[in-house]
């Protein structure tokens, strides 16, 4: 975790916070209270949520991406209460606020996914569409660290997911654990053939490039593939990314460690925008409501009308769930 020093310089933003209303609305929010976020982004979320705290309220902002806590910083200068900022990864939420002297909070968010200033203006390959290095990793690390092994090793802790690369992982991992990655975290259906054409691709030259790997993927797959509405390169940019950053398991790893820290009548809200994140959250809930620790706020998540899907596309696969800790007897 690293508690960073004023921004000197100005990073603008063009993301828009998904599901704003329905996640200030859902965590209750009151004055005086502490509020953890998870994911800050560009503050959109803090900023709305911390207008309702007060002088007397706290909230806590998190991410694992320097440039995020650096735009953040610029937008929560005029805010009434108590605004923390870490550079840290979520994984590490108990540390966190242990090092903040925060023993116990009244709401915890989690808004999963890239931000729209990470694909468009990071440098650092999130996005299909242009040419930069293939990093992909929110911290910002670009080594030459391994962690090859699919998906069990993902999920391991014993190599830090801040000095993984999805260049590593493209040049380095085998034919099988590319694969078994871009199928587990991304459902391609051509996950063998891709993986076939990078080891292809990389014994004559190393993968570098975010358009390399684009043209590599478009070889490997059907004209009638390539001409479908998502693009060819969408869920292999997508697995690699989440391999890159291990985010599953950061995301099981905190779910718990947000739960323990919740007051009892606390709410937990999660935003996510694909199906394994989702199914992590969805059994979190229900293992907390067959205990009788928590209940649901609603039966089903909560989605994105219309009309916020036709101003901001990308929050057209959102789902928020919410879910109240149990006032125990």
């Amino acid at each position: 975790m690293r508690h960073l020093p004023s921004a000197n310089h100005h990073l603008p933003t063009v993301h828009t916070p998904v599901l704003l209303h329905e996640v200030v609305e859902g965590l209750a929010l009151r004055k005086g209270m502490t509020v953890v976020d998870c994911t800050v982004n560009a503050a959109g979320h803090t900023v709305a949520i911390a207008e309702e705290l007060g002088l007397t309220g706290t909230i806590v902002g998190i991410d694992a991406d320097p440039q995020a806590i650096s735009r953040a910083r610029e937008r929560v200068g005029p805010l009434p209460c108590k605004v923390h900022l870490s550079n840290g990864n979520f994984r590490d939420l108990a540390s966190i606020l242990d090092s903040l002297g925060i023993k116990t909070v009244n709401a915890v968010l989690f808004d999963l996914g890239l931000s729209s200033d990470q694909l468009e203006s990071s440098g650092r390959g999130f996005s299909f569409q242009g040419d930069e290095p293939l990093s992909m990793n929110f911290s910002g690390g670009f080594d030459d660290s391994k962690r090859e092994g699919g998906l069990s090793d993902v999920h391991s802790s014993a190599d830090s997911p801040q000095t993984l690369t999805a260049r590593d992982i493209v040049n380095e991992w085998s034919e099988e654990s590319l694969a078994d990655v871009i199928w587990g975290y991304g459902g391609e259906r051509y996950a063998r053939r891709i993986a076939k054409a990078i080891v292809e691709a990389r014994a004559l030259s190393i993968i570098e490039r975010t358009s390399t790997l684009v043209t590599i993927v478009e070889s490997a797959v059907p004209a009638s593939y390539r001409r479908a509405r998502l693009h060819p390169a969408t869920k292999t940019f997508q697995a690699l990314r989440v391999a890159v950053n291990d985010e599953l398991g950061a995301l099981r790893t905190a779910l718990p460690q947000a739960w323990e820290m919740l007051e009892p009548g606390g709410r937990l809200a999660v935003v996510s925008f694909h199906e394994l994140e989702d199914r992590i959250v969805k059994f979190f809930f229900k293992d907390k409501k067959l205990t009788g620790e928590g209940a649901p706020l609603t039966k089903k998540p909560i989605v994105p009308g219309s009309r916020e899907v036709a101003e901001n596309p990308r929050a057209r696969s959102a789902k928020l769930r919410i879910i109240i800790k149990s006032v125990m007897p």
